[in-house]
């Protein structure tokens, strides 16, 4: 969003067990005319976002300690830890919420150190948030044409006198609108305003909105987060189809089953220091994983 003076409201959830949910491995393909403008000419692998000695302190304590992983264009990264790990922290220091104490964030060669949060999101970084931060009086549909803004070029005279391309921008922005409602399968509340949505809707609608931007990375914080098991589900296979469309994201998720079922690899952090960084697999079997996050075993417990 190319805005971000005016703060939106933290909606309500209602809660609506009988709506509809995307089926599990029948992921919403994208309509007509969803197609992203960002030209993919890329392999996968090639480092998009690189995290160097990022250090966050407030006053005495501190929050995150030199940590350093990087984001390789084209996967899905998960970020765990226990809570106080700094996960969230990090995040917040990648998006603009916090401004590093030391260390920095490249994307795609550039820092994004110091600069404005709608900054960052037009470079191309978007996320989600634990607290669902969505205009509640505003339909779904509207939601998502707020996030198309980042991408406007019209001038604000432009769009009071309603000049050719704002006129352009605007019916395109409601084509995409649609487009991103219908790929994470709530299109037939687009009308809806977005308090009226049930929970799981409003998750997605964030989702659809942070996509509206065209991140090179979408970040998600606990996009599970008060959703059932069938949920979870569908969640993971939303997730897939983003990666399978070409997005980069990065998942803080405590879940431990969706983020091995949907991560090509996984950065653990503890009282905000780096533990581990590799495959679900080897992060599973990590003694050192097991200890500060999963649990000991059963057999090692005394």
């Amino acid at each position: 969003m190319s805005d971000q003076s005016a703060q939106p409201e933290n909606v309500e959830p209602v809660l609506d067990p009988a709506e509809p949910a995307i089926v599990p491995g029948q992921e919403p393909p994208l309509v007509e005319g969803a197609e992203s403008e960002r030209p993919i000419d890329v392999e996968v692998g090639e480092k998009l976002v690189e995290v160097k000695n990022l250090t966050i302190k407030f006053g005495g304590l501190t929050a995150l300690d030199d940590v350093t992983f990087d984001i390789k264009r084209g996967e899905i990264l998960g970020l765990i830890g226990p809570n106080g790990a700094g996960k969230t922290t990090c995040f917040n220091a990648m998006t603009g919420v916090y401004k590093p104490t030391s260390g920095d964030v490249l994307l795609e060669g550039v820092s994004v150190k110091g600069r404005k949060q709608h900054q960052i999101t037009r470079m191309g970084l978007a996320r989600t948030f634990q607290n669902i931060r969505l205009f509640g009086e505003m339909t779904a549909l509207e939601n998502v044409v707020v996030g198309l803004d980042a991408r406007h070029r019209t001038s604000v005279p432009g769009a009071l006198l309603r000049l050719p391309r704002h006129v352009r921008e605007e019916k395109s922005s409601v084509e995409r609108a649609m487009a991103l409602l219908e790929f994470v399968g709530i299109a037939q509340h687009a009308q809806k305003r977005s308090r009226d949505l049930s929970y799981g809707s409003q998750r997605r609608l964030e989702i659809a909105r942070a996509l509206a931007t065209d991140p090179k990375l979408l970040c998600l914080d606990e996009p599970a987060a008060g959703f059932n098991p069938a949920e979870k589900e569908d969640l993971m296979a939303l997730i897939r189809s983003i990666r399978d469309e070409g997005y980069t994201v990065l998942l803080i998720e405590h879940d431990m089953k969706l983020v091995m079922g949907v991560t090509d690899r996984i950065v653990v952090l503890e009282f905000g220091r780096k533990l581990a960084d590799d495959v679900p697999l080897a992060i599973r079997n990590d003694p050192r994983v097991i200890a500060a996050y999963l649990g000991e075993p059963e057999d090692d417990a005394a």
